[in-house]
């Protein structure tokens, strides 16, 4: 396992004594060897901002639940340009393992269900405890 990072994502929680609220943050982390190794270059603007703000929305399993209309939002595209971008980094892939998994489901009513994007590994996109996998060069 390389200790070498490229990307990293840090959980920040607050607690507020005065109003007893906690708010969350998460913060994305580049590494220099990001763009050292291509990732950055290989995996273009788009795919990169688009892992981005799927990871926004990331558990301590890497997975994901948000809404095509919120991931439109947060690009500030429309829906089915969201759709496009997602499909695009569904398929992209990085020392040829894919960065995100996308399982979609159907409701008990047989209506479609909202997606679950899953922030695999190799993305090194991570919270709390979960340990990347090896980079290999």
């Amino acid at each position: 396992m390389s200790d070498e990072r490229l990307i990293s994502v840090e959980s920040q929680t607050e607690h507020s004594i005065t109003s007893g609220k906690s708010e969350t943050r998460i913060f994305v982390k580049m590494y220099v060897d990001a763009r050292k190794a291509g990732l950055i270059a290989d995996m273009g603007d788009h795919n990169w901002t688009t892992l981005c703000i799927i990871a926004s929305f990331m558990d301590e399993r890497g997975e994901c639940y948000p809404t095509q209309s919120q991931i439109a939002s947060a690009l500030d595209v429309s829906r089915q340009s969201a759709n496009a971008r997602v499909k695009k980094l569904a398929e992209y892939r990085w020392q040829g393992r894919p960065v995100i998994e996308v399982t979609k489901g159907r409701t008990v009513e047989g209506r479609w269900d909202n997606a679950r994007y899953t922030v695999l590994p190799i993305s090194q996109l991570r919270i709390f405890d979960a340990e990347p996998e090896e980079i290999v060069r």
